[in-house]
């Protein structure tokens, strides 16, 4: 598969992953708003904050593999700041 195929197929994936997470989240609302017993609501938050977890890792993951790429076929340390930086702003 060429690499812009490849990057469509990786950014309609983001966007279905990123597009459940907000029909799960107005889903609780729509709990919440009926009054649904808080267990049930706080297992439910539990899925979406782990299934926007792993939407940001996949990313981050994609994102690091150009990043490395980048820095060692132009040898530009610049990137791997950069990767470092993405790091810690996913991870906090």
């Amino acid at each position: 598969m060429d690499r812009k195929k490849d990057e469509e197929q990786k950014k309609k994936m983001m966007v279905n992953r990123i597009a459940k997470a907000i029909g799960h989240t107005k889903s609780i609302k729509t709990m919440v708003e009926q009054g649904r017993d808080c267990s049930e609501v706080l297992i439910q938050l539990a899925a979406v904050r782990a299934a926007l977890n792993n939407a940001g890792k996949e990313m981050l993951k994609d994102h690091m593999e150009e990043l490395l790429t980048e820095a060692v076929e132009e040898q530009d340390p610049e990137k791997i700041k950069e990767l470092k930086r993405l790091i810690d702003t996913f991870l906090k």
